[in-house]
């Protein structure tokens, strides 16, 4: 089985995205939905769903939805023309356990993920508001970050989290994303060559921050390694079983430098 391959559209045109922006304000708004694009600098196919999550990055929301963005840059598509800057190993491995979960037969991009629950490709509007509008009639956990600050060479991400009265109540891991709000690319090789692409929510660095166990709550202050040279981040926290399953609660909060 070839790890990866491209999404073809034949016969028809992908519309990008038409959000509907709403305030965050507004009565009864759900909890946030977690939006994960799995893409690669090499891919020709990716261009229009990076577009796609800009888009919805900018926007917020969905049909009064509030979205998390991440884009997660995938390895397989290095290659000698082009490597792209952004990806890894770790990313594509995060892939493959979602192809598993929801018994795909190989892995693609652009692969658009909601909340850990449905998954398509990544320019596919009537989808992506699809998977939407079931997320968000989901019972969520409670998750907030009290703070996400730079000390030195480290940031410090405070977390508070609770299964609460309706929440999932098994184990959840307890992953705290750092992704760039923007970068831009210009492509000197490989099948975007000559392009220059941009990318909003890029994840440089991932790690896993402990578990909240079931029925119990979690409070703690997660240091993760990041460059200092690196500005305009946010801190992004999920909550989701080990066996990737539904994400039970996403924050996001701006790095404060």
């Amino acid at each position: 089985m070839r790890l990866g391959f491209r999404v073809f559209h034949a016969g028809a045109t992908v519309a990008l995205f038409f959000l509907t922006a709403a305030a965050f304000g507004d009565a009864k708004m759900s909890s946030p939905v977690l939006v994960e694009l799995f893409t690669s600098e090499g891919c020709s196919s990716c261009p229009p769903a990076d577009a796609a999550l800009a888009r919805l990055d900018k926007e917020q929301t969905v049909a009064g939805v509030p979205v998390i963005v991440l884009s997660e840059h995938v390895d397989y598509w290095d290659g000698p023309g082009w490597k792209d800057p952004f990806s890894s190993s770790q990313f594509s491995a995060r892939q493959q356990a979602y192809g598993a979960r929801f018994r795909l037969e190989s892995v693609y991009t652009p692969q658009m993920v909601v909340d850990g629950r449905e998954q398509f490709v990544g320019s596919n509007a009537p989808a992506l508001r699809n998977a939407l509008t079931k997320a968000a009639s989901q019972n969520k956990a409670e998750l907030r970050i009290v703070k996400a600050a730079r000390n030195g060479s480290e940031v410090e991400v405070e977390i508070e989290a609770g299964h609460g009265a309706t929440g999932p109540k098994g184990n959840l891991n307890v992953w705290v994303a750092l992704a760039r709000d923007r970068e831009s690319v210009s492509i000197k090789g490989g099948e975007n060559s000559g392009r220059n692409l941009e990318h909003v929510a890029v994840v440089r660095v991932l790690v896993n921050g402990g578990t909240m166990k079931g029925g119990g709550g979690f409070h703690r202050t997660v240091r993760v390694p990041l460059n200092p040279a690196l500005k305009g981040m946010r801190a992004v926290v999920f909550l989701q079983p080990s066996d990737a399953g539904p994400i039970a609660a996403a924050a996001v909060r701006p790095l404060e430098d």
